[in-house]
């Protein structure tokens, strides 16, 4: 980050003021656990934040400190929108785009208050007025750890801020086995370890908290795997109805793409998810090595994200969908 620009968010948050906190709709943990960071990070500085999310987060996150206090944009619109108004000064994380933010977007457009971007996704659009953007970290809540000690504050790292933190680095990082994970990362673990936070309970909350339902979810998305072998690719899809019939709920079907890189020798995989009230087909995209879901996200699925893991949407049926996917497939060179 620019030396200029940490000055300038010093004297910004040198007064008290009312800031507002914005992750990307459909939060996942890295989303959840930067805005609590640095939610706490700021009242702990005597400055009044508030978490807006766009819409609500999975259960599974709920137990992350402070999620009790996020407001839902999309539940208590007028409310979120006069706070959104007043505030001094807005902070987006893990995302990089209005769009990104659903129904909050044209809101965002219309207000006056100055943004302060921290994200790690590619392409930033140009809305801030102070932009923490680098694709070469694995996750928000390390450029939060880094935002936090920018500004000589690193002693205000307690066990709360760093469990947040800690939760981001861990979902996004796929565990410490995705790319962005470094030596610094790491070493930045280390640290929220030494803090106190409950390395082995937070997984535990995670990953081992699924219900028998999405268990069986997860069996109707392994038999729907299809496997394209001369081609190092597979796919997989749920249909509006088998996510019914499953008793779906927020959060069922997130890690569930990941399974199809496990199979020997794939290198690039998707799920396609109906989604029949929006009506759109939702797109996770995963590869790895060198292949870029990103670009391919982009160019062909109204998408993008990260070079190994990005997401897309398709406005026409499944099977169009699949088609589609499926013809652009058997011209890669994987």
């Amino acid at each position: 980050m620019k030396i200029q620009d940490i000055q300038a968010i010093q004297l910004l948050l040198a007064a008290p003021k009312k800031i507002v906190i914005i992750p990307h709709r459909g939060p996942d943990g890295d989303a959840m656990g930067s805005t609590l960071a640095l939610y706490h990070f700021l009242l702990k500085n005597n400055h009044q934040p508030t978490v807006i999310a766009p819409n609500d987060f999975p259960d599974f996150l709920a137990w992350i400190p402070g999620s009790e206090t996020v407001k839902i944009f999309e539940k208590d619109t007028e409310n979120c929108t006069k706070i959104l108004e007043e505030a001094e000064l807005i902070f987006t994380l893990d995302f990089n785009a209005f769009h990104r933010t659903g129904e909050m977007e044209h809101t965002l457009a219309k207000l006056t208050a100055p943004f302060i971007m921290i994200d790690h996704h590619e392409k930033p659009h140009d809305y801030a007025a102070y932009m923490y953007s680098d694709t070469s970290y694995g996750s928000t809540c390390e450029m939060v750890y880094n935002f936090i000690t920018f500004l000589n504050k690193k002693e205000d790292i307690d066990k709360t801020i760093a469990t947040c933190i800690y939760t981001g680095i861990l979902t996004d990082s796929g565990s410490f086995r995705f790319p962005g994970t470094t030596g610094n990362t790491h070493r930045i673990i280390a640290e929220l370890i030494d803090l106190g936070v409950e390395n082995t309970q937070i997984p535990v909350l995670l990953y081992d908290n699924s219900s028998y339902s999405r268990l069986q979810l997860l069996g109707r998305a392994l038999q729907n795997m299809k496997v394209f072998e001369e081609h190092k690719t597979s796919y997989t899809t749920l249909t509006q109805e088998e996510l019914d019939s499953f008793h779906y709920v927020k959060g069922d079907t997130e890690g569930i793409v990941n399974y199809g890189l496990s199979i020997k020798g794939i290198v690039f995989t998707a799920i396609f998810i109906e989604n029949r009230d929006e009506k759109i087909i939702k797109i996770s995209f995963r590869s790895q090595g060198g292949f870029d879901v990103n670009q391919f996200a982009r160019d062909h699925f109204n998408g993008g994200g990260h070079v190994n893991a990005a997401g897309g949407r398709s406005d026409v049926t499944m099977e169009e969908t699949v088609k589609k996917f499926e013809d652009l497939v058997t011209k890669l060179k994987l």
